[in-house]
């Protein structure tokens, strides 16, 4: 049977086209027969051709072309330069001293690498994208579900000041139907009486006329002249028309409506993580999500015991510190510092002073100690078993707000003793690591002059933030003191007063909460500045905060001096 026209496949010869395929060129992928092996070795003299029966095709190696010298195949590798060589590179300088293996040793490895390759693409790397792509679709659908609720807020609004427009219209309308009411019963009393003098005067003069006609003399002699009367004509009623004068429409109508905060689109090259099967630190590390509640609620009250260093003076508390999920730390214008079982609400420790003095601020370090600050001892102050240790003390300065950082650092805001300079410095131990005190112009980052109140803390993404009293602002820097936004307050504060800033603390979401003294709020901010959310529950003159572990807030109430425990997210 002829196989060209048998009904299984044949494989031809490539270069006479008619016999039956028995051999294979490995070096030019060629598959020959018998009779064409010959012509097809002097067809191309220089190629090392390999001809092998087509059965054992493929098991000669093709070895790469040297890109440097031509018609040269690359048998050696170059292991410093990772590349394939030929003979002549390997004699040339260029590799000298370099690590020369067979080409034929490296495949494997290189093959291994490419399944591994392979495998983290298949497994790890494209799920992942699949989940960051799930992730982006998600928050485009929540983006537009917000962003409708947002125009939904502002159309509501917009009704509401429709009506309240529309109220006051009608209350202007109102006044101006009554003034006119007013006016036209004036006149129209004032015209009753011309008319009825009009009709006296027409009777006078029929009654005069009859007596001038008559013949009867004594008629025209009874006649009593009358005309005078008339001649006192009635008063002009000189109207005054109100005048409506429509307030200006400016920008201040917008900001009385409300403005909108700007919106962000930033990148953050942390914010996604390589899915893995493994648990990691890397994972262990990023918290969950959590979302403000609508209504945040109290859940306990703490009622605290001050006891003012002069008797004269009305005792306050200022500070408020979580030691754990447990306990807190507090302190106010009093000599002691006291610890509180947050659930019991008793007192579980007391610790005086070392100078007699009410401490500025107060905070715990990772380890659980507490650490104060004396404003008039001028030093910084750490207490460890009950035992209070002196761990800076300034000269020129004075010690206000502190706290304690992530990785274990001080930072300490203080003010000159001529109260003209303002800054912040990162201490470790006793040693001065940092300043900052300056933006990129030169100018002063926080406000000076005496009677100002500052209070610190670091974010979770180690910017350190700081509420400024005086200036009215949240200020706050990256870890390298370059500044990053002001915060000066939102325009619908609960009590429409200005913002007067004092406590400062942030959460595992990176949100920044601070303590509205004169609007007897919390404003809760993201970590570029942006406002989200006002924490009101009944709060009255808040200074200190705090949070524990679990996001809940703490807040020090100055007169009352109680510590709330708020519970703001989900």
């Amino acid at each position: 049977m002829d196989p060209r026209t048998s009904a299984q496949d044949v494989m031809q010869c490539d270069l006479c086209e008619t016999a039956v395929v028995q051999m294979h060129c490995d070096t030019c992928l060629v598959n020959l027969c018998t009779a064409c092996v010959g012509k097809h070795m002097i067809s191309d003299e220089s190629k090392d051709h390999k001809v092998v029966k087509f059965q054992l095709r493929k098991s000669t190696p093709l070895y790469p072309g040297c890109t440097t010298h031509d018609k040269e195949r690359c048998e050696m590798f170059c292991n410093q330069c990772d590349i394939p060589v030929c003979t002549s590179c390997v004699a040339s300088d260029k590799h000298l001293g370099h690590k020369i293996l067979k080409v034929l040793q490296v495949p494997d490895e290189r093959r291994n690498k490419i399944k591994k390759n392979v495998t983290e693409l298949n497994e790890t790397i494209y799920p992942t994208y699949q989940d960051i792509a799930s992730d982006v679709q998600n928050r485009m659908s929540q983006l537009e579900k917000e962003y409708g609720d947002l125009s939904t807020a502002i159309t509501k609004h917009g009704e509401d000041w429709h009506r309240e427009i529309d109220k006051v219209v009608q209350k202007l309308k109102a006044e101006v139907d009554e003034m006119k009411n007013t006016q036209l019963q004036t006149l129209q009393k004032q015209l009753d009486e011309i008319n009825k003098t009009m009709s006296d005067i027409k009777d006078e003069i029929d009654s005069l006329e009859m007596a001038t006609d008559n013949n009867d003399l004594s008629k025209l002699f009874s006649v009593t002249l009358s005309v005078h009367l008339y001649r006192n004509l009635p008063n002009k009623m000189i109207l005054s028309l109100p005048k409506f004068m429509p307030g200006t429409i400016h920008e201040e109508l917008v900001k009385l409506f409300g403005v909108l905060s700007t919106s962000s689109l930033t990148s953050d090259k942390h914010g996604y993580k390589m899915k893995t099967t493994q648990k990691s630190p890397e994972a262990g590390s990023s918290p969950p999500v959590k979302q403000l509640l609508d209504q945040p609620e109290t859940v306990t009250t703490i009622k605290i015991d001050i006891q003012a260093v002069y008797s004269l003076i009305s005792s306050q508390l200022y500070n408020v510190a979580c030691l754990s999920d447990e306990e807190i730390w507090t302190s106010g214008n009093g000599y002691t510092m006291k610890l509180y079982s947050i659930n019991q609400g008793s007192l579980l420790k007391l610790i005086k002073t070392k100078s007699g003095n009410s401490p500025e601020d107060i905070a715990v370090t990772k380890s659980g100690d507490l650490v104060y600050t004396d404003i008039n001892d001028r030093t910084v102050n750490i207490v460890k078993n009950k035992k209070i240790e002196e761990v800076i003390r300034l000269q020129n300065w004075r010690p206000d707000g502190v706290c304690s950082t992530s990785s274990g650092d001080l930072l300490v805001i203080m003010e000159s003793n001529d109260y003209k300079q303002t800054k912040v410095v990162r201490y470790s131990g006793s040693t001065e690591k940092q300043t900052i005190q300056f933006d990129d112009k030169g100018k002063p980052l926080y406000s000076s002059g005496s009677y100002k109140k500052f209070y610190i803390t670091e974010n979770r993404n180690l910017d350190i933030c700081v509420s400024d009293g005086g200036a009215k602002a949240i200020v706050v820097v990256n870890q390298a003191g370059k500044l990053r936004f002001r915060y000066t307050g939102h325009t619908a504060a609960p009590k429409n007063r200005s913002f007067i800033p004092l406590g400062i603390t942030t959460d595992s979401q990176s949100h920044i909460l601070t303590a509205d003294y004169n609007n007897h709020c919390i404003h809760i901010i993201d970590q570029d500045g942006q406002f989200l959310r006002y924490i009101d529950c009944g709060l009255r003159l808040p200074q200190g905060l705090c949070t524990d572990t679990n996001d809940n807030l703490f807040v020090a109430q100055q007169s009352n001096k109680q510590v709330k425990k708020i519970k703001y997210l989900h």
